[in-house]
């Protein structure tokens, strides 16, 4: 079918504002497979929750992001191994849920937060120290919407402002469970709440929103 002949067929195409044309024509069916990327959130919580797991957790579709890779270093610093196979998946052999060693180093998330946040939430249940820090914009970011909970929970936490900028200095131990409502949507709070509620010893940890509806998925 000839231009002309389209635009004559369906006037509407022709753009009056722009002067723009847009054609269109009927097509076979698609075909053929394609791999999309992995999604940074799932790649950060899978690796984690492999490291405090038991045994081996294979992460097929890791993300090779920047902040991912933030989080698999932090990782083996905890003296996790963790293998790539050739496929790019992770192989991380998982040590339960007091496996981690205390790292003899700092734990720099690069200029992850989802690291920070999460990894706060484990370390929070540890019985041991650890640092966290990161690059120059990362140290601006706020971490007290994440500290102050666990705080409530037991954890000793310090950092530059209260607590309310990193580097962050995690002290774990023994942690309570608590009701806790968010005061704003996030889901890298939620999600260190929920990964310190597994180490609290008399109750449940119950988290309630107070805005579920509006509470992001993104990491």
């Amino acid at each position: 079918m000839s231009l002309r002949t389209c635009l004559a067929a369906s006037p509407g195409l022709l753009d009056n504002t722009s002067g723009e044309t847009l054609v269109t024509g009927t097509s076979g069916p698609l075909r053929g497979r394609i791999r999309v990327p992995g999604d940074k959130s799932i790649s950060h919580r899978a690796l984690l929750l492999g490291a405090i797991a038991e045994g081996m957790t294979r992460v097929a579709n890791f993300l090779p992001a920047t902040d991912c890779l933030a989080t698999l270093a932090c990782v083996r610093a905890l003296g996790i191994e963790v293998e790539q196979t050739q496929a790019g998946d992770l192989i991380v052999h998982g040590q339960g849920l007091h496996g981690l060693s205390e790292p003899a180093d700092v734990l720099n998330c690069g200029g992850s937060a989802t690291t920070m946040r999460l990894l706060a939430g484990i370390l929070a249940g540890q019985a041991f120290c650890s640092v966290l820090t990161g690059n120059e914009q990362l140290r601006r970011r706020p971490m007290d919407r994440v500290v102050e909970p666990l705080r409530e929970m037991g954890a000793t936490i310090l950092g530059r402002g209260d607590g309310r900028f990193p580097p962050l200095i995690v002290r774990g131990g023994k942690l309570r469970g608590v009701d806790y409502s968010l005061p704003v949507a996030s889901a890298q709070v939620k999600s260190a709440l929920l990964l310190a509620g597994l180490y609290a010893k008399d109750q449940p940890l119950c988290t309630s929103l107070a805005r579920p509806a509006t509470t992001p998925s993104a990491c």
